[in-house]
């Protein structure tokens, strides 16, 4: 699952650097201070989390960074940086981010998304996708009077494909207009009812006039609608409802500060 939010990754890497030594046992030591080992667990912990296999090498790694941040904090810290105001200004919103993070990772633990509420929503979403799919291709052109020119084109026995060579619409004008499998409502009403009206290999006698221009529809296929398995898009639906949660958590607290 993805983390949340993930822009507070960034943030995570730079904050170790203001975590202050106060750990027991340590993993080195620069110039005397020492560096605790809690901070090689933490990355490792990062690293993990994005797939990283565990290893003797991803923990050298780990170790030879953690040394160089602290040789540089020290060079830092010796030029008096860490006392400048915008310094320790990145140094608060870094410390902050992590904070959120854990706070929010922390929600996302306590909260999880149920069973019953995915099963909801997946069947609210083959509900709205109906029970046919359709194939239709379409010309899509400016004015009225070019869609009547296309549409005697097709009359006269014109390809569909040839007299899509002139339509505005640069994704499908390549592959003769072809929309490939789409439920109705993918499309602008205007164009889902005609589309919907058509019989199989048929094509629209008068202009479709939408808010993009004036279409000619043809309808090349018609079948049941194929919704994918319940398990197969689990998680995504899983992610999805879990971050509307988490982004529903965030505007309630918002609404409850007082800010003055």
């Amino acid at each position: 699952m993805k983390r949340f939010p993930s822009r507070l990754a960034i943030a995570l890497m730079a904050g170790f650097i203001a975590l202050p030594a106060a750990a027991a046992e340590s993993l080195a030591k620069v110039n005397g201070i020492a560096i605790p080992a809690e901070r090689a667990e933490a990355m490792l912990a990062e690293q993990r989390a994005q797939g990283a296999p565990e290893s003797q090498q991803l923990k050298d790694a780990v170790r030879e960074e953690l040394i160089r941040r602290e040789v540089l904090s020290q060079e830092a810290a010796n030029k008096g940086l860490a006392k400048k105001a915008d310094v320790q200004a990145q140094m608060e919103m870094a410390k902050q981010a992590i904070l959120i993070r854990a706070y929010l990772q922390d929600f996302v633990k306590n909260n999880p998304v149920s069973d019953a509420d995915l099963k909801k929503e997946y069947d609210a979403i083959k509900s709205r996708m109906g029970d046919k799919e359709y194939k239709p291709r379409h010309v899509l052109v400016e004015t009225e009077d070019e869609a009547k020119a296309i549409i005697a084109k097709l009359q006269s026995g014109t390809a569909f494909e040839e007299v899509a060579k002139d339509s505005r619409d640069p994704g499908s004008k390549d592959r003769g207009g072809d929309l490939g499998w789409s439920n109705p409502g993918m499309f602008v009403k205007p164009f889902s009812d005609a589309m919907v009206g058509l019989e199989k290999g048929k094509f629209t006698t008068t202009p479709v006039k939408s808010d993009f221009g004036y279409h000619v529809i043809q309808l090349d296929d018609v079948r049941a609608t194929q919704a994918p398995p319940f398990e197969e898009v689990k998680p995504q639906l899983q992610q999805r409802l879990q971050q509307q949660k988490v982004e529903k958590h965030v505007i309630d607290l918002r609404a409850k500060a007082k800010v003055e």
